[in-house]
């Protein structure tokens, strides 16, 4: 079995070679998170007076979802969903917004301190451990050191769309979500996505597993299980890619040995039984509970999926393509050609390939985690088959001379997409807009709010605003997501035509009516959908009042 590349056990250095490695790390992950938090200082430090900078860059309405579920879980222990109207019962919970909104109340922080806070500790966590499963999967230091560069940078081709973009296609950039999908992403999830490096960490499960099938000891199962438990409980979808992975593994092994793999049989069984509490009450949630059987039917209603098989490797880019080149190579139905490791490695790639396209409305989040074997393999087949190529190319040139150049030469093509979107936060940042910028005195009409409504109320706006209200209020949204609010597209017909100057009075107070509405914001957004309908109306009062906002609290039984 091929040891060249692969260890079974991660390789034991002299002290200092270790406390070089980790120097590396340490310096990467320095440099990643200043790097990173950039567009936030110039976003703080560029706003107008007239404007408040809301913390976010990216993806606003799932962001204020979570900041939603990380109020209601501060003030209790389950949540409900506040991004509709319709009066429902706590009965969701999450430990990641959970823990967030508890750290919130402890340090004093507002949502976007908090979220600071996650995306600081959630990209040193991702990124010590990516390093860690290198060493476990690589011997070679550059090598490590290349796959860990990889995973925390790499893009796919989606630069080639926004060459077009300034060319042929005048401003219009072609696949968006090519260029945007963050879950296989690393460097955009810690820009702007850090609850996707969080649920990440689930790959930790595998070296648990790892290890205990090296040592022969089922206690390790044990710790694997608690870890998908407590994670789990954040993110349920990714149990699916811990136990199909797992359990790929295990078919691998039975074809390989030609006998049951009982070790990796018992571990998977006693993983499961620890942690498939959370898919259990996800399941239970969205089949039992109707509100939440409606969220979940429309989570289509983003209309993002995984990319077919021919736009797959734009999103992905050169790092997959080695990857693939690499798997394809070296005889895939060969399997007495590895060792564990290597084995796990490539049932990892394969089955991930096929889990990304398990037919639901939420298979693109089966892309998260999957750019570490893609790295990993990567590099290997940068080295086994490129470097050769390479070497006869240039026959004179030193091999490690060589072998550093041509991981610099991989490095510098996989990151123009990233350095695009990053440049591009600033861009679009600059811009002092919605929706990562609010008129101080929407602020200030949310927080009036805040301190007047009651849990059970109605706020009615457009989406732009209503997405902010849960998590600022308190109470419900009549229109704020496209999954979390019930029957969206029909609310979202209703908020336009509420505004609309055409529109009788009579069905604007049957919509009132309809969802028991209390209060109803009015400002610049609301202002461009047609008028301010509520300036006469008998029903309304105005009960906060700016040159820019008006906040109208509506009488009961108009």
């Amino acid at each position: 079995m091929s040891t060249t590349t692969f260890a079974t056990k991660p390789l034991v250095k002299p002290a200092e070679r270790a406390a070089s490695e980790w120097r590396f790390v340490g310096i990467t992950i320095v440099f990643v998170l200043v790097l990173t938090t950039l567009p936030y200082l110039y976003a703080h430090w560029s706003t107008p007076e007239d404007k408040v900078f809301m913390g976010m860059m990216l993806n606003t309405p799932d962001h204020l979802q979570y900041f939603s579920w990380m109020r209601e879980l501060t003030e209790g222990h389950l949540s409900a969903n506040k991004l509709t109207p319709e009066p429902n019962a706590p009965v969701f919970f999450n430990l990641l917004w959970w823990g967030m909104g508890q750290t919130g109340a402890l340090l004093g922080l507002d949502y976007a301190g908090v979220y600071q806070v996650l995306r600081v500790v959630a990209t040193v966590l991702f990124l010590l451990l990516s390093y860690y499963l290198c060493r476990r999967f690589l011997t070679d230091t550059l090598m490590r050191r290349a796959a860990f560069l990889l995973i925390a940078f790499a893009g796919g081709f989606g630069w080639v769309l926004i060459v077009f973009k300034y060319t042929i296609a005048q401003g219009e950039l072609w696949m968006p979500l090519l260029v945007y999908i963050a879950e296989p992403n690393s460097f955009l999830s810690m820009l702007g996505a850090p609850h996707f490096l969080a649920a990440a960490l689930y790959v930790f499960v595998f070296d648990l597993a790892l290890r205990g099938q090296e040592k022969q000891q089922l206690r390790y199962a044990v710790y694997a299980g608690l870890v998908a438990l407590f994670l789990g409980w954040q993110h349920a979808y990714d149990l699916i890619l811990v136990y199909g992975i797992l359990g790929f593994y295990t078919g691998m092994l039975l074809l390989r040995d030609r006998r049951l793999p009982w070790f990796m049989i018992q571990s998977l069984f006693i993983i499961g039984i620890i942690s498939w509490w959370p898919a259990l009450y996800s399941v239970l949630l969205t089949s039992l509970d109707p509100l939440w059987k409606e969220v979940l039917a429309q989570f289509g209603n983003a209309g993002v999926f995984t990319p077919n098989l021919i736009q797959l490797p734009i999103l992905l880019g050169l790092t997959f393509l080695l990857a693939l080149l690499t798997v394809l190579r070296e005889n895939p139905l060969n399997l007495t050609q590895w060792d564990n490791n290597a084995l796990f490695l490539r049932a990892w790639f394969w089955s991930n390939f096929l889990l990304i396209y398990i037919p639901t409305d939420y298979q693109i989040h089966m892309l998260n985690g999957w750019q570490i074997p893609i790295a990993i393999l990567a590099v290997v087949g940068l080295f086994r088959y490129v470097l050769p190529a390479a070497q006869q190319l240039r026959p004179r040139m030193d091999t490690q001379t060589l072998r550093q150049g041509l991981v610099v030469l991989l490095i510098a093509a996989v990151i123009p997409t990233n350095v695009y979107l990053l440049a591009w936060r600033f861009v679009d940042l600059g811009r002092h807009d919605y929706p990562y910028y609010l008129h101080k005195d929407e602020v200030a009409a949310m927080a009036w709010l805040d301190a007047n409504v009651a849990p059970d109320d109605v706020v009615l706006s457009s989406e732009m605003i209503g997405q902010y209200v849960p998590a600022h209020t308190g109470a419900h949204a009549f229109l704020a997501h496209w999954a979390q609010t019930v029957d969206y597209f029909n609310k979202v017909d209703a908020v336009e035509a509420f505004f609309n100057a055409e529109t009788d009075n009579a069905d604007r107070v049957d919509v009132l009516n309809s969802f028991s509405v209390d209060y109803v914001i009015v400002g610049p957004v609301e202002r461009a959908l047609g008028i301010d309908p509520l300036t006469e109306a008998p029903f309304a009062e105005n009960v906060f009042s700016t040159p820019v906002v008006n906040v109208y609290a509506i009488q009961a039984d108009q």
